[in-house]
Parts: structure tokens; sequence; C-alpha cells
């Protein structure tokens, strides 16, 4: 089974891992610009055995670049650096580790490091940060923690660790750069790093490192409409590239078949509060939310082996504008919106 996919900065190397058995795999890309609009197509791979398979991309045709090994359990999620350090992805295991590996040359791959023992349970996500904050990546367990992975200046790797709930962290994600306003003396200060969580207790957390003691915190996540909310597992967590300035978007898909879109800030904004609006609620529990490059359009994947694109209109609801379905016969529909870089898969 195909636990995740991944495409890197550019898009032109995608990995792939798996929990050992043969399992198609959809590829979408973005169809050449026709007379009246552009559309989606679809490739399907099949893949095997507990290893990462890494695919030089090229249009819409793929290669085999290498295959990584040493992880001794099913690897759930991968995540691509940005390529300021280079050609670098991350692994996150039920072995309970994460390794990390680097391209040195086309084709050949170091292990950088390998946090072997990381937890004391199933690694469920790993992503690392928007390079501002250096070459830095979280983990997320079922034994309820968050690692937090730091390069230092000497190669070093630093840990630590964020107690988050003790039924088990499913997903990570980053929030994007940003800076704050000018301060007395005209000087414009970076944003603390932040992080947001999905629990197997329901929970969505949220995380910021301090700036004056350097340890993480957990912030209040109090909704303006306490009544919605996840009555399931949360599956995965993305927080969506900034669009308007001071607003936070984080998208959530849960078992519960819903998929939900939390805003904090911003002019309608209600204060700290995060306003839930349910984007749909689905016929089959949703694995995977994954927004587009430009932070418009979100890739969902859901348990009937479908993955829907949803844009924003203007009066906030959001609308179905593409589908891929069937998996394994690839039938697909193409919608007319662009998609830069948003793909989601079951778990």
């Amino acid at each position: 089974m195909v636990h995740d996919a991944q495409l890197d900065y550019y898009g032109t190397k995608l990995a792939t891992s798996s929990s050992g058995h043969s399992f198609p795999i959809l590829l979408l890309f973005l169809s050449e610009q026709t007379k009246h609009k552009k559309k989606l197509i679809s490739t399907i791979i099949y893949y095997t055995d507990r290893t990462i398979k890494v695919y030089d991309v090229s249009g819409n045709s793929y290669s085999p670049n290498a295959t990584l090994t040493g992880h001794s359990g099913p690897i759930y999620q991968l995540s691509w650096s940005h390529p300021k350090y280079g050609s670098i992805l991350a692994s996150a295991s039920f072995d309970s580790s994460v390794l990390i590996h680097r391209e040195s040359r086309p084709g050949e791959w170091i292990l950088v490091k390998a946090f072997v023992g990381l937890h004391d349970s199933s690694v469920n996500s790993v992503a690392f940060a928007p390079h501002e904050y250096g070459l830095c990546a979280a983990a997320g367990s079922s034994d309820g923690r968050v690692s937090v992975l730091s390069h230092e200046v000497d190669d070093s790797w630093t840990v630590e660790y964020l107690k988050d709930t003790p039924l088990g962290v499913n997903a990570v994600s980053w929030a994007p750069y940003g800076v704050g306003e000018k301060d007395d003396g005209g000087v414009v200060e970076q944003m603390p790093p932040r992080l947001v969580t999905g629990g197997s207790d329901n929970g969505i957390r949220i995380w910021s490192k301090n700036a004056t003691t350097g340890g993480w915190e957990q912030e209040g996540f109090e909704s303006s409409v306490p009544e919605v909310g996840h009555k399931d597992w949360v599956r995965d967590v993305a927080w969506a590239p900034s669009v308007v300035p001071g607003r936070s978007v984080v998208a959530s898909c849960s078992e519960d078949r819903t998929v939900i879109i939390w805003k904090q800030g911003g002019e309608d904004g209600d204060g700290k509060k995060w306003t839930p609006t349910v984007l749909h609620t689905f016929d089959d529990p949703v694995w995977r939310v994954s927004w587009s490059i430009t932070g418009n359009i979100l890739a969902v994947s859901s348990g009937d082996s479908t993955v829907t694109l949803w844009k924003e209109g203007l009066d906030g609801s959001w609308s179905q504008v593409s589908t891929v379905d069937d998996v394994a016969g690839g039938n697909k529909q193409g919608g007319d919106e662009g998609v830069g870089g948003a793909g989601a898969q079951q778990s």
C-alpha cells in the first residue's frame, strides 16, 4: 500500500513510500493550455516493498532515480526540504524513526541522519519547516509527542519534544513564514515559528516558539462556533500558504468524513478565535488534505479512492472544481482551474 507521494519544490522529483504490498499510485499533472482551459491528466505507477522510490519528473513522464532503504516498518509520510539546503528528503515510519536522505549527485543518495528510536511508538507524520527558520523538521507520533529536529551550524542535530495528546498525533503542518509590524525603531520582526497538529482525540492544537525563552508553547485554540468540530480522529492538517495578510488558514480532515477550514485573523476575523467552515461531508473517511502552492485550491483524498479539488468563492463558500476517481482504472474529469503542487492520498 502506498502511504504518501510528494513532489519536491520544483516538481521535478517525486518520492513515494509504501508498507510492502503492490498498490497503484495516481500522479496528477496539469496539462498544457488548451483553447479554453487547462485539464488534469493522470498516470498510474505501481509500487511495492518498504522502501522509498524517487522518480525524476519531466512534463507528464517520469523515470526511476533511486530506491532509498533503511526503515524496518511501513513508511507513512515524506517531506522535501527547501532546495536552498539541497535535495533532502525526510521519512517517518511505523518503526519509530525518522530518516533524512540527501542527493549528493544525480541518482546517488546518502543517509544524512537516522533518528532511530526517536519516539516510543509509530511516527505518523513529518514536515520540514519554511526555509527561513533553518533546516528544521517536525514529526508527530502515536506516543502523543511531537519532535522538532533542528540542524545546527556545527552539522549536529538537536531534538525538542512537545507533549501534545496522549492518544497520539496523526499529522503536523508548519505555518508559512511571516513578519510582524514594525516596532518603534522601524524594525520588522520575524513572526515565531508555528505548528498545527491533528490527533486521535479528535482535536487540533497550535504550537508556537517563544522568541524570548526559545521554548515551544501551546496556544489556545478557541473556536468561534464551538459546536463545529471533528467527532472522530483527525487524520491530516494542512496550514495554507499566506494569501491575506494577517490571516491564518488551516484545513483539517477526519474519519468523521468531514473537512473543516479554520480561519484566524484578517479584517473580518474574530480576534484570536478560529472560525470554522465545513467544506463538505464526504461519503467515506477523509485521509489527506493538501493546498496548492498559491493557497487557493485544496486537494482532498477520501476513502472512496477519489481525489477532489475545491476552491473558495468570493462569498466564502467552497465548491468542487475537479475530481479524479477510480485509481486503478485511471478515470478522470478535468476542471478549468490550474493546480500548483497539491496532492493527497489514502493512508
